[in-house]
This record gives structure tokens, C-alpha cells and sequence, in this order.
């Protein structure tokens, strides 16, 4: 079984083979089915071939519960990497000052020209008062 295979693909070949096999004549017990199994899962699945090992008795396990358990094992680490990388999504924004300053320092030095030129102009214009 290579690393991104899916158990489910794995089971398929598996079974192609053992089937090939026994039309050659060669036979396999449950349990040396379920050995089989577990020896050919990849090194990233070493922690959970311990613990079927440790918590299961091979000789009475049936080769079906454990592709059941490989399964579910597969679609929990499938969710755990999904949500993993939702989370390496998230994108965090620094929040600039210097940015904001200088853009209100801009609009000061506009807001201060454009008064300039407007007292220019009122300079040399005459300013009538009406008289009520």
C-alpha cells in the first residue's frame, strides 16, 4: 500500500490477488489474511497496527472488522487533516499606523493648500456688505 492509496483501493487489490492465488491452489486462513493486512499498511499507520495488535486477538478477529476498523480509522486522519488545513487558511492582518498617519497627513496638506489658494483669491476681491 503506498502513502496516499486509500484503504478501500488497498482491499480491492488485496482481494484481487488472494482470489488469483486460491485459482492457483493456494489457500489462506483469516488470520494470516489479517497479517497480511497489517503488514503491507504504511509506516504512518504503525501506531494504529500497535494498538489492533495490543487491544485485538489476531486468531479471532475477523479479516471484515478489521478492514471496518483500517476504514474508519482512514476517514478520522481524512477529518483531522481537513481541519488542519482550515486552520492553516486562516489569514491573520497587521494593522499598520504609519499608513494612516501619512494618508491624514496627506489630507492636511491638501485641505491647507486649497485654503491658501482660496485666501489668495478673496485677497484682491472687494466683499460687499448689504446694509438690512
Amino acid at each position: 500500500m503506498h502513502d496516499n492509496e486509500c484503504i478501500s483501493d488497498m482491499f480491492s487489490q488485496f482481494t484481487t490477488i488472494i482470489n488469483s492465488l486460491k485459482n492457483l491452489g493456494k489457500s489462506y486462513s483469516s488470520q494470516e489474511l489479517v497479517r497480511k493486512i497489517l503488514r503491507c499498511l504504511p509506516k504512518s499507520w504503525t501506531p494504529k497496527v500497535t494498538a489492533i495488535e495490543e487491544a485485538k486477538d489476531l486468531s479471532t478477529l475477523p479479516f471484515e472488522q478489521l478492514i471496518g476498523s483500517l476504514m474508519t480509522h482512514e476517514t478520522t486522519m481524512k477529518n483531522h487533516e481537513n481541519v488542519e488545513v482550515k486552520k492553516k487558511k486562516s489569514i491573520a492582518l497587521k494593522a499598520s499606523k504609519e499608513d494612516s498617519e501619512s494618508d491624514e497627513d496627506g489630507d492636511v496638506a491638501l485641505i491647507t493648500s486649497q485654503f491658501e489658494r482660496f485666501l489668495k483669491n478673496q485677497k484682491g476681491k472687494k466683499t460687499f456688505k448689504k446694509n438690512f
